[in-house]
């Protein structure tokens, strides 16, 4: 249960909070800026890459009720120092032992297992060790740490490859959670459910497979077609077993997920708001990664660079959100941020290849003030809907929204912008023996102009400009998509969530 009057290190609780969250939400993106290094040392190809990404992924968002339920029963501290200890241990193997795909696949399966530990646990020792009053305070920090970790993950993973090699990005892991370790042993108190309710081994096994159908669904489709056998397969076998998993809490008598919570409006409407906000926020950072580096011909890092007006806009604002709450009242605040993300990316429409980069910087900082304005009340929210008892699952709920919504932008955004590419590409004149190969794909375009230009044939200049033209017209699109979400979604926000008119 909460302390009364909150817990006497309960800020200093919530700077552990914080940082054992960014190594979760970093851990998403790190690698990707590793994949090229990791693909010339260990000889993966395509599917072995995209496998080393979908792993981490793929585990972390299909365990998380599950590993929720485990902390309440069991101690969130617990639940929050195994879970380091996985991702620290998984990631010092793999940098020190690693020498094939399969080991590294494996060792990303692992971090993710103990993220799914670790990210419900940082949320409900924070929602029980604030009083009341300082609550949306403390969960707009939480708030703003989870929007700031990716780009934090793009900065420090676009370090490490720049200046050491791919397997510095998993040694980043180590210093920084053996002293997440440290200050949690000593500063977290641990919280459980006190009536140590029995848990719920159907649920959580229809969780797991319901939840991992649909994140596998989602990420395969590109590779898949959004329409083949195997994405709609999958995706019906998901669906199906969340229907089963939905039955089977309604009458099972200590539920692993209370599906009376759905019942409240600021629980339902803020999990809806908050997967959308991400669904644009990683569609939109996949984008930009390719357009920096691809198109504007910058390196990891000096693209990851490029990212920071938008956790500068975020931060500040998912902080001190709780203001504007209190004045405004949560429904116009997030409608409020989610017009902003909207606006951002109808301004974005507006980029060509030419445009100069302090537009684009001041997309980006409009987009981490609607975020900011949108996480923080809608966290605050489902929380406030979750008892104590159950804040562990009632976090895993809001982090699985944010998980399918990231994975739906990346899926969503990158097949829009896949296919206004290839509707658009054309070969130059003079060119059309090199097949469809740069047709389907931007990249390949990209290294065959490089390669002829490297022997001073300058159709492959042509060949650049007519890819990266085609590519800017995909990634607006891909931005069109997203802004109509986000407007959507704001709509729907003012009308049904809860808050003052």
């Amino acid at each position: 249960m909460g302390v009364v009057g909150g817990h006497e290190k309960r800020w200093a609780i919530l700077g552990v909070m914080s940082l054992s969250l960014i190594i979760v939400m970093f851990n998403n993106v790190t690698l990707n800026v590793a994949l090229p290094e990791l693909s010339k040392d260990l000889s993966a190809d395509n599917t072995e890459l995209q496998w080393i990404l979908d792993a981490y992924a793929l585990i972390f968002g299909g365990t998380l009720l599950v590993m929720g339920a485990l902390g309440d029963r069991f101690g969130r501290k617990p639940a929050l120092q195994l879970g380091l200890l996985m991702i620290a241990t998984a990631s010092a193997a793999t940098a020190m032992y690693a020498d094939a795909t399969e080991e590294v696949i494996a060792a990303r399966a692992v971090m993710g297992l103990g993220a799914a530990l670790v990210m419900p646990a940082t949320l409900s020792v924070v929602v029980v060790v604030f009083p009341h009053e300082e609550k949306a305070k403390a969960v707009g920090i939480w708030t703003a740490m989870a929007g700031v970790g990716a780009p934090i993950g793009l900065l420090l993973g676009g370090w490490a490859v720049e200046n050491y090699d791919w397997q510095m990005v998993f040694w980043i892991n180590v210093p920084i959670i053996a002293l997440a370790l440290l200050l949690g042993l000593f500063l977290v108190p641990n919280s459980r459910d006190e009536q140590r309710r029995p848990m719920d081994p159907l649920g959580a096994l229809l969780s797991v497979f319901g939840l991992g159908s649909i994140l596998y669904a989602i990420i395969e489709a590109p590779t898949h077609g959004w329409m083949s056998n195997e994405t709609l397969g999958v995706a019906a076998l998901g669906v199906l077993l969340m229907i089963a998993f939905v039955t089977w809490e309604r009458r099972v008598e200590h539920p692993l997920l209370p599906m009376g919570l759905f019942g409240d409006r600021g629980f339902t409407i803020g999990l809806i708001a908050i997967m959308f906000a991400f669904f644009v926020m990683f569609s939109f950072m996949f984008t930009q990664m390719l357009h920096f580096q691809l198109v504007r011909d910058k390196t990891a890092l000096e693209a990851a660079i490029r990212f920071l007006p938008l956790p500068l806009g975020l931060g500040p604002v998912a902080a001190n959100s709780d203001r504007l709450v209190q004045r405004f009242g949560s429904r116009n605040v997030v409608t409020t941020g989610l017009a902003l993300v909207s606006l951002g990316m109808a301004l974005f429409t507006t980029v060509d290849v030419g445009t100069a980069y302090p537009v684009i910087g001041a997309t980006f900082l409009l987009l981490g003030v609607g975020m900011g304005l949108t996480m923080a009340p809608s966290t605050t929210l489902v929380m406030d809907a979750v008892p104590d008892d159950k804040a562990g699952v009632g976090s895993a709920t809001n982090d699985a929204s944010r998980e399918i919504g990231g994975a739906l932008g990346i899926a969503i955004g990158g097949s829009v912008l896949n296919e206004y590419y290839q509707r658009s590409m054309s070969i130059p004149e003079g060119l059309e023996h090199l097949g469809s190969v740069p047709l389907e794909s931007f990249p390949a375009a990209m290294r065959i102009g490089g390669e002829m230009l490297a022997e001073g044939n300058m159709a492959g200049l042509e060949l650049i400009e007519a890819a990266r033209a085609s590519f800017v017209e995909g990634m607006v699109a891909s931005a069109m998509v997203g802004g109509a979400i986000a407007l959507a979604t704001a709509f729907v926000v003012r009308a049904y969530m809860p808050g003052k008119d």
